[in-house]
Parts: structure tokens; sequence; C-alpha cells
């Protein structure tokens, strides 16, 4: 029998069709923003839920980079999975059930945060196992009566906390909160909690619980309120170029992510006929439409169907019918807009394009810039650029 060698196919770049880009360049501008809002505070970037959905480890380093000093998160895996990935800086977690297992932080020295004695005494109890002095924040509940410990449970705590750094299996270096009102710069209930934190630490000093370090502001409150900085600002929205107060128009950020999809088709459409389930679009002329391979699985909401534009071909082109699982059409117009199959259409970006932003999308939703970013996935593959690399 005779065999045929079959020479190798070379390989070829194949563009996604589906893109979401994230620009590590303008962390770090954002990042350096925000240090110069904070005047003497440290920065901590929160990097939760994947870094707000732009990529934890890639945006930790170009924020670390930029000047960051900590990183926070919200769950122990995602605090590990910065420790496995190589990243020494001091690392706060602060959401967990009191049955998580906390030996493996422990032992990664990720600093714990407290919100009930309940989770003290887990953590105690992983100290001993694992033979680490677990390094602990206390986060207060001063209003917002979410996570942080209760009023009710306050002396308990700090009794516990006592017994606890005696024993030597906690180090207690840091006490927090969150606000409330934070995105309302002249709320009373900011204040407010700023005055219960500043109770707290006392309290805490009068227990020979002295923090080294004490943080209340997100974003809105690092570039509105300087009363309220503390030791430390926890900025999160913010370091994604997205305004935690729209209302106050441009504040200094960079919008980091861009989502672009490729044209996978280009094609006539006739006067009168409908595009998309339901015909809910019918077109008044003759038209030509291009189809773009991304849809409700993969972020963009059904919800905005026919409510957005794309730019495309040099303009903005509106979405047109409704938003599928898979794909979105937009109309191109009679002259075709000289777009092609391939071509890169933009759904939201930094607008240096002409293209829409997340805000663009949150105001239409009546919703908040967050929901639009860590919204997108799917299909959709992220890509890094700038000097810092992924």
């Amino acid at each position: 029998m005779t065999t045929t060698q079959r020479t190798p196919r070379p390989a070829r770049t194949v563009l996604p069709q589906a893109e979401a880009v994230i620009d590590l360049d303008a962390v770090a501008e954002n990042v350096r923003a925000l240090r110069e809002y904070a005047g003497p505070a440290a920065v901590m970037a929160v990097v939760k839920a994947d870094a707000y959905n732009h990529g934890a480890v890639p945006v930790a380093r170009a924020a670390l980079a930029a000047g960051a000093r900590e990183l926070g998160v919200t769950t122990l895996g995602e605090a590990l999975a910065l420790r496995a990935a190589g990243i020494e800086a001091p690392i706060l977690s602060w959401l967990h059930t009191a049955d998580s297992d906390f030996a493996p932080a422990v032992e990664a020295g990720v600093e714990l945060g407290l919100s009930s004695p309940r989770h003290l005494a887990a953590v105690v109890e992983a100290a001993r196992q694992v033979g680490v002095t677990a390094t602990v924040t206390v986060k207060v509940d001063t209003g917002l009566n979410r996570n942080g410990v209760a009023v009710d449970e306050w002396d308990d705590m700090l009794r516990d906390l006592g017994r606890a750094q005696a024993e030597g299996a906690v180090r207690v270096r840091g006490a927090f909160s969150h606000l409330a009102h934070g995105d309302e710069p002249e709320h009373p209930g900011n204040a407010e909690q700023r005055d219960r934190l500043s109770e707290a630490v006392a309290d805490l000093r009068r227990h020979q619980l002295a923090p080294e370090v004490v943080h209340l502001s997100n974003s809105a409150a690092t570039v509105t309120r300087p009363d309220l900085r503390f030791d430390m600002v926890r900025p999160g929205i913010a370091m994604y170029g997205l305004t935690p107060i729209p209302e106050l128009g441009d504040l200094g950020f960079r919008p980091v992510m861009t989502v672009r999809a490729r044209v996978v088709l280009v094609k006539k459409v006739k006067a009168g006929d409908g595009v998309s389930y339901g015909h809910t679009w019918t077109a008044p002329a003759d038209t030509t439409v291009a189809l773009l391979p991304m849809g409700y699985a993969d972020g963009i909401r059904r919800n905005l169907s026919g409510r957005i534009e794309v730019q495309l071909g040099g303009r903005r082109c509106p979405q047109i019918g409704r938003v599928c699982m898979d794909q979105v059409v937009v109309d191109l117009g009679p002259d075709g807009a000289g777009v092609s199959e391939g071509d890169e259409a933009l759904f939201f970006g930094d607008g240096r394009h002409g293209e829409p932003n997340a805000q663009d999308w949150a105001d239409k939703l009546d919703t908040i810039n967050y929901e639009i970013v860590t919204g997108i996935g799917g299909r959709t593959v992220r890509t890094y650029v700038g000097a810092k690399g992924a």
C-alpha cells in the first residue's frame, strides 16, 4: 500500500469574530489619576469579579505598576488566583461564608475581612491549623446594612479579637467600611458613616487593637470627598475608566474596554422587508444591512433591540430588529457605507473613534455602567493591548 505524506498547512492568523479589547495603558493612566485624587492616601485597586470583567491578573499587574499599593477582591478564590499568578502585593478578601476553608488564604498571606465573630472563629481555627498568624481587617457595618460587623455584635467582636490577637492567631491590620451613598457626594449619610467608622477605630484602639490602615472611600468618594480618605481609598469602577457619578461629566478617566466585532455578512434588503425575529423593523426603503456575530448570549442585552448604534464604515449605524442570541443586524443605508465583510464594528469603547461608550448603554437601560462592562462575555474573546502587556 502506498502512503502519501501531506505538506503541513501554514498556520493562519484569524482575528476573533467578537472581542473585548482591554487597554492596560488606560488602566495605568486611570490609577495615576486616582492617586492624584487620593492625595496622601494610598490606593487599593479593586479587582473583584475578574477585575470587573477586564481580567484580574493583567489589570492587577498594570495597576500595581502604576502605583496602586494593594489589591481588593471579594472571594478567597479570587485572592488565591492572584497569588498563584505570582502577585505578592497585599490582597484583601472580604466576602466569605463562616464555614469557608480559610487555611490556604492564611498560608498565602491573604488579608481577610471579618464581618462577624463567627468568621473570626473560623479564621482563628485555620491559623491554628497551619501555624501561621492570620492578617485580618475588621469590616464595620456603618449603615449600609450589608456586609460588616453588626452593632449588636460589636462588643463580642472586640472581646474575641483581643483574645485572638493575644494568642497570636491573628494580627488586626485594618478596619474598613463601605458607603451607602457614595455616588451622592452631599448626602449626610456619608459623614455619618465616616464618624461611625472613626468611632469603631477608637474602640479598637482602646482594646489595644489599633489598626494600621483604615479605608472607606469608593471611586465616587475618592474624587469628591477628601474628608473620607482616611489612610487609603478603594476605587473600583473609575480604574476601568468609567465615571462613578455620570452627572459630574468627565472626571479624567479613560474607558479601558472596547467591544468590537467583525462583519460576517453584508446584504441588500428591499423596501417593505422585515429584519430579524418578529419583523419588528421593516425597511422603509431599499437598504444594505450588516450582520455582526454578537448577541444576548455575549452581553448585548435583548432589551437594547433597536436602541443602540455601532461605529461602522466611519459613521454611527443603527442596530435594527431584535437582538438575537448570537447576532445583531445594523442598517448601513442604501450606499452600504463602504462596508465589507470582515470589517470591524465598534459597539462601545472610549469614544476616540466616534463610537458610543458604556455609559450610553447604561442610560438606555436605566442602569449603571458597571452592569454593562461586567455583562460582556459568552463567545467574546478578551485581548490585551498596552505597554504593560497581559
